[in-house]
């Protein structure tokens, strides 16, 4: 997938921000269309990365960023004592729908146990 056709670096790219919770030089959150959670906010870099596969660690700031930006959003949101999940999917079997790195931050309710 190139960037003309990646929803997220048109969402980075729009001059309606009106979708944007946060944006910095980095990165850019937005709730997820398709919330699994009372709170289910989308950290988007702007750089266009494919997924984790793709970053061969030329990302370590941003991802830096992701994670400083997520404890923000979950202290914004009001989650961050009761807790929140951090996810990062990587590929389709692991449920990856658009090919752009981004974290989901989940919370706001009992999440269920993983594994």
């Amino acid at each position: 997938m190139s960037t003309e056709n990646c929803v997220f670096c048109d969402m980075s790219n729009s001059i309606d921000t009106s979708d944007i919770l946060y944006r910095d030089d980095q990165v850019i959150v937005v709730r997820d269309i398709d919330p699994k959670a009372p709170s289910h906010l989308l950290i988007i870099p702007i750089r266009h990365v494919k997924g984790l596969a793709y970053a061969a660690g030329r990302t370590s700031a941003t991802l830096g960023r992701m994670f400083t930006i997520a404890e923000e959003m979950a202290r914004r949101e009001g989650i961050t004592v009761s807790g929140y999940r951090l996810i990062v999917n990587q590929g389709p079997n692991a449920g990856q729908q658009v090919e752009h790195l981004h974290m989901h931050l989940i919370g706001g309710t009992t999440l269920g146990k993983m594994g």
